[in-house]
C-alpha cells in the first residue's frame, strides 16, 4: 500500500497551526478564549478546510479544546508547581547543552535581544512575551537536541498559560533580565553547570512570583 502523498493544502494547514500555536505562546490569543473559524480564515487569509485542519492538529498537541466550538485549552491551576518544576528541569538541561555546543554569534543575539526587553514598562505584554520566547527558544535550538525541543514546546505552552493573569512589576522584569544575562554568560563562558543553574534558577524565581497570585 502506498503512503499518502503531502498536498499543496497541508502545508497550508501547517502553516496556520505554526501561526496559531505562535499565537498562543505569545498570549495573543489566552485560556478559555473562543476561536470562530470564520474569523480565522479572514485574518489568516486562508480557507475554512486548511484552518480546520490546522485547529484539529492542535487539538491532538492539547493546545486547543472543542467545547461547543474551539476554545483555546486552560490550565489546571492545581498542577502549577508540577508545571514549574517541569519547565525548571526542562530549561536547565536545555541550558546545559546549549552551553556545550552554542556559538559566539548566537550569545550576541541573546544579548541583543536582552537589551530590546531592557525598557519593559515600553513594551506591550504580546512584544515582551515574543521577545522572551525567541530568547528562550534560541538556546533551545543551540541545544541540538529534537526531543528536548519538543518537551520545551509542551512545557512552554502551560508555563505561558499561567502568566496570562499576572502582572509583573518593573522591579521583577529588571530581575528577569539579570538571570537572562546571568545564563548569557554562563553559555559564552561554555560554563554547563553555572548554565544549568542559571536557568533553572530563572524558572524558580518566577514560580515564587506566580504560585502565590494565582488563586485555586
Amino acid at each position: 500500500m502506498s503512503s499518502r502523498k503531502s498536498s499543496p493544502g497541508d502545508s497550508i494547514a501547517t502553516d496556520v497551526r505554526t501561526k496559531l500555536r505562535s499565537m498562543i505562546l505569545a498570549a495573543e490569543l489566552k485560556p478559555g478564549q473562543r476561536l470562530v473559524e470564520e474569523d480565522l480564515c479572514e485574518t489568516l487569509g486562508v480557507g475554512r478546510t486548511p484552518v480546520r485542519e490546522g485547529l484539529l492538529l492542535l487539538q491532538g498537541e492539547g493546545f486547543l479544546a472543542r467545547e461547543r466550538g474551539w476554545i483555546v485549552q486552560d490550565v489546571d491551576r492545581s498542577k502549577v508547581h508540577a508545571i514549574f518544576e517541569s519547565r525548571a528541569a526542562i530549561e536547565g538541561a536545555t541550558a546545559r547543552l546549549a552551553a556545550r555546543h552554542i556559538s559566539r554569534e548566537t550569545c550576541d543575539e541573546l544579548l541583543a535581544l536582552i537589551e530590546a526587553m531592557e525598557p519593559a514598562s515600553t513594551l506591550t505584554r504580546p512584544e515582551l512575551n515574543r521577545m522572551n520566547t525567541a530568547f528562550h527558544a534560541r538556546i533551545v535550538e543551540s541545544a541540538n537536541n529534537v526531543f528536548l525541543a519538543q518537551f520545551h514546546e509542551r512545557t512552554q505552552f502551560y508555563y505561558w498559560m499561567l502568566r496570562v493573569p499576572i502582572l509583573f512589576a518593573e522591579q521583577e522584569l529588571i530581575q528577569m533580565n539579570i538571570q537572562h544575562r546571568r545564563i548569557v554568560q554562563a553559555l559564552i563562558d561554555h560554563d554547563e553547570d553555572t548554565a544549568d543553574r542559571a536557568a533553572r534558577e530563572h524558572v524558580e524565581a518566577t514560580m515564587a512570583i506566580v504560585e502565590p497570585a494565582l488563586q485555586f
